[in-house]
């Protein structure tokens, strides 16, 4: 179901009407609670709907999930792989289940409301957990990762550090979605600590490389989308199908070692320097839930070629946030907002790009956009642009300074859609800088 960006929709669950998780947003999640197995949930308010409870009751008959109950799992992966018609049955059986009053959805459609969880206290306390009182888990089993490089205002940045200024961006950068394959064992879930990486680096100075602890350690503000529904191996996505194989898009920290990037991303590109740990936010928001916030996406020139071209507004109007917290601070300060509308490539053109070799995706894949920087000082997505280069040190409010992470600073990303009425957020992506282990 999609609303649209002046609906006044709300629901019963209590908390839920102006919170970031509201009837319009129900984001999809992995959560477990007081020792049970993990299963699939959605957030609303300040409750988890256990999807699994719901399921056993009966209360998805009727829907492309009526058989088997692809809820209770320890990832998203069964239920991404049933595709788009799935996805929005449920989606809008969801909605009429927590509405407190029929709605229409965008196109003039009524949702009754079916008052059977509503009216069931006994139902409410298996299916209806606090939120505080849960533990999320990543949402699904990531079989493939990758990282795509689409904002043109962090590349010009990047480029201007270490290339030419007048000339930042190589030539092929406006033609294709720069991306590269990366290593999916590492994407861990928002929450999860960080060890400071060891590797391979060489001073501008020396004259061969050391080995030791990461000493230029970064983050990168991304967005990232789960794929769905799988494609033959050998077969193309085209960019009208591409969004039907799109099953949401979370918050995504791609934790960088500057230092060993550097010495080793020349001639293959990113390697050791950013496969040691990916954060990802344990909530899922489907694209219908994002429909609102569609905008137009830059524009692109020149042209693309016709694989790329793409029908309607591929944008979103995300704002995002990145705070810092040291270890001797009492709370955290915002180093960056900034906003995905201004990424260059869009998450349709990435999966299309991907695809046109025939590559095969699978059920819960993950794409990371690349680093969201916007056009201001105040709106670069990683440490390397907000101090560029370690030139402009941020000053911390305890007198501390930093140039990049050190050991015990907290990283949190935050997101959220801004509507009149309501919101849909993506929670928080947090992660503390643990100390290298043995090099």
């Amino acid at each position: 179901m999609i609303f649209s960006k002046d609906s006044k929709a709300t629901s019963w669950v209590e908390g839920a009407n102006g919170s970031d998780f509201s009837i319009q947003n129900l984001p999809y999640g992995v959560f477990s609670h007081g020792g049970s197995s993990r299963r699939v949930g959605v957030a609303i308010g300040q409750r988890v709907v256990d999807l699994s409870v719901l399921h056993g009751a009966g209360l998805f008959a009727g829907t492309p999930v009526a058989g088997e109950n692809v809820f209770a799992c320890d990832a998203l992966n069964d239920f991404m792989a049933l595709g788009v018609d799935a996805w929005r049955g449920v989606r809008r059986r969801l909605v009429a289940l927590l509405a407190a009053e029929s709605s229409n959805d965008a196109a003039g459609k009524v949702v009754e409301v079916d008052s059977t969880l509503r009216d069931d206290a006994g139902l409410q306390a298996k299916a209806m957990v606090p939120l505080g009182d849960v533990t999320t888990h990543i949402p699904s089993h990531v079989g493939n990762f990758v990282d795509f490089y689409s904002s043109k205002e962090h590349a010009t940045n990047i480029g201007s550090m270490f290339r030419d200024p007048s000339n930042p961006l190589l030539p092929n950068w406006v033609h294709i979605p720069i991306g590269y394959n990366g290593r999916s064992s590492s994407v861990v879930v928002g929450g999860t600590d960080i060890v400071r990486p060891c590797g391979q680096t060489k001073a501008d100075d020396a004259d061969a490389p050391t080995f030791g602890p990461c000493r230029l350690l970064d983050i990168e503000l991304e967005m990232g989308f789960f794929t769905g529904k799988a494609n033959a191996l050998g077969t193309p996505i085209p960019a009208s199908n591409a969004p039907d194989h799109i099953f949401g898009m979370g918050l995504v920290n791609d934790w960088s070692a500057r230092d060993i990037q550097k010495w080793e991303y020349v001639p293959l590109g990113p390697f050791l320097g950013k496969s040691f740990a990916t954060s990802v936010s344990p909530w899922v928001v489907s694209l219908d839930a994002l429909a609102p916030f569609r905008v137009d996406q830059p524009v692109q020139e020149p042209d693309v070629l016709p694989y790329l071209r793409v029908d309607g507004d591929w944008g979103f109007d995300i704002n995002l946030q990145v705070d810092l917290k040291s270890a001797k601070m009492n709370e955290a300060m915002t180093i960056c907002r900034t906003n995905f509308k201004y990424m260059y490539w869009t998450i349709v053109q990435q999966l299309v790009h991907q695809t046109s070799n025939g590559t095969n995706v699978a059920p819960g894949d993950l794409y990371g956009s690349g680093t969201v920087s916007g056009p201001t000082p105040d709106s670069y997505g990683s440490l390397m642009e907000i101090c560029w280069k370690g030139t402009k040190p941020l000053k911390l409010p305890t007198g501390e300074e930093r140039k990049f992470l050190a050991d015990g600073d907290t990283v949190t990303l935050s997101g959220v859609c801004n509507a009149h009425n309501f919101k849909v957020g993506f929670g928080e992506v947090a992660g503390t800088i643990l100390p290298a282990r043995a090099c």
